[in-house]
């Protein structure tokens, strides 16, 4: 099943995403300072191709530095990707079959905001 809705989440919006992503990443990379904001970034676009089977945890090693970083990446980047989720998450509600992935791009919009702190690990070795 998870299959089948990757490939659905791909073709309907997974791909733009990812571009979304990936552009956010390269625009960080030419700006040395925020390499890190590039790497998160391009972490995510990873994610946003192919998100179930996966989940994102909290990484108990991240301290002020990342917490500094989710409040520039969030006024600068995060924003516009979270209403970016928002708006193609209510359009995939529309029909009954887009409703898993709607619910799904719901849920990418906190790594969205905050990328910086997290892992996005598979969801079989997530601890609970």
């Amino acid at each position: 099943m998870r299959f089948v809705l990757n490939v659905l989440w791909l073709v309907l919006c997974g791909f733009w995403m990812a571009i979304g992503y990936a552009v956010a990443g390269i625009v960080c990379c030419v700006l040395v300072v925020t390499i890190p904001f590039g790497i998160a970034s391009f972490r995510i676009a990873n994610y946003a191709l192919w998100p179930f089977g996966r989940t994102i945890v909290q990484r108990p090693t991240a301290g002020a530095p990342s917490a500094i970083g989710n409040v520039i990446w969030f006024v600068f980047a995060g924003i516009w990707l979270a209403i970016g989720h928002l708006i193609t998450g209510i359009a995939l509600c529309l029909t009954i079959i887009g409703i898993p992935l709607g619910i799904a791009s719901f849920k990418m919009i906190p790594i969205s905001l905050t990328p910086l702190g997290r892992e996005i690990v598979d969801s079989r070795t997530a601890a609970w």
